[in-house]
């Protein structure tokens, strides 16, 4: 009976330790999403996790990245007729972490990697600058935590969306930046 009570009180403390290690996330209520219907994720935890920027003006205020989420999903719905936003999160230049379709969704960011991937836009257009370090860091906090939380697999591939299909998206100063990231694949 001890035993498991000891074991109870281990499983307490990691849960919180895991949970005060993960960041904040803006969740769809607090950025005003519209209501969406997607799938559950087919590999959950998911394998990959890909890099993708905006292409569009970046934001560094709350309320300036909660317009930008509410434009991409206004757009995403209504222009390419897409069940939700595209990604599973957005970062802003404020570092904040916005929630997409969010864990365990598959996305429609990465043909043939949607279903096995989370997808993650760090807002900006990020050709010839990197984004702030705020979102660079936000970007690996959320990772982290994907795992540690086994919200990703462990042994996941990180890559650019240029590397699923031929766009210029994540910009190359992103895409030279994330090749320097841990578990970076050439051939994901």
């Amino acid at each position: 009976m001890a035993y498991k009570f000891l074991l109870s009180i281990l499983f307490v403390a990691l849960a919180s330790h895991i949970a005060e290690s993960c960041p904040n996330i803006i969740t769809r209520a607090q950025w005003g999403a519209r209501p969406a219907n997607t799938a559950a994720l087919v590999t959950n935890p998911p394998t990959h996790v890909v890099i993708h920027h905006s292409a569009t003006a970046g934001c560094t205020t709350q309320a300036a990245c909660m317009n930008l989420v509410r434009s991409f999903q206004n757009f995403h719905m209504d222009t390419n007729g897409w069940a939700d936003i595209g990604y599973n999160f957005l970062i802003g230049g404020d570092g904040q972490i916005y929630e997409g379709r969010g864990w365990g969704r598959t996305g429609a960011h990465a043909p043939s990697f949607n279903n096995r991937s989370i997808g993650v836009c760090l807002i900006g257009t990020w050709t010839s600058a990197l984004p702030p370090a705020a979102a660079i860091n936000a970007a690996h906090a959320l990772i982290n935590c994907g795992v540690a939380t086994n919200r990703i697999r462990s042994d996941y591939a990180l890559m650019g969306h240029r590397q699923a299909v031929a766009t210029a998206c994540p910009g190359n100063a992103l895409f030279n930046a994330i090749q320097s990231w841990p578990r970076f694949s050439n051939n994901p």
